[in-house]
């Protein structure tokens, strides 16, 4: 009799797997990962499942949101605009590391967690989970006040 898997198996795969996607994505176009190695990554269906365009927008934002992926249509294979806050449009260093966050989203829509975000990033970007996630919060921190969010 096959053995069922339960949510905590399904959770624990999805971090496996995403976690060997950023390994890849690290192979592929690391070690350093910055503005025109996101470009190039973006648009690999290797590494990104659906068409997804960077753009600096904060229209789609909640109120101290770095970044988020906006649907273009109803179905993912219409593509995304993964919309950045615009404060990070003359920081292009800064955007792979809020762009990996979001892009498990694009790739795995609502069954990706938070966990699975930043294990997708970290890898990605050679780091460890905390120390990523430490650096998520700075740049959120830093968008807090310079625009005056609370």
């Amino acid at each position: 009799m096959p053995t069922k898997l339960t949510v905590d198996d399904a959770r624990q795969s999805l971090n496996a797997h995403v976690a060997e996607k950023g390994a890849a994505i690290r192979q592929k176009y690391g070690p350093t990962i910055g503005w025109a190695e996101l470009q190039r990554l973006v648009a690999d269906r290797a590494c990104v499942r659906y068409p997804c365009e960077i753009v600096f927008d904060s229209d789609p934002l909640e109120p101290g949101e770095c970044a988020f992926p906006a649907a273009k249509g109803p179905r993912p294979e219409d593509g995304f605009r993964l919309c950045v806050h615009p404060f990070f449009s003359t920081r292009l260093e800064q955007v792979p590391c809020l762009a990996l966050y979001q892009i498990v989203l694009v790739n795995y829509g609502e069954f990706a967690s938070p966990d699975d975000a930043e294990t997708f990033g970290a890898t990605a970007l050679g780091l460890t989970k905390d120390d990523y996630y430490r650096a998520l919060c700075e740049l959120a921190d830093e968008l807090a006040e310079t625009c005056g969010i609370d």
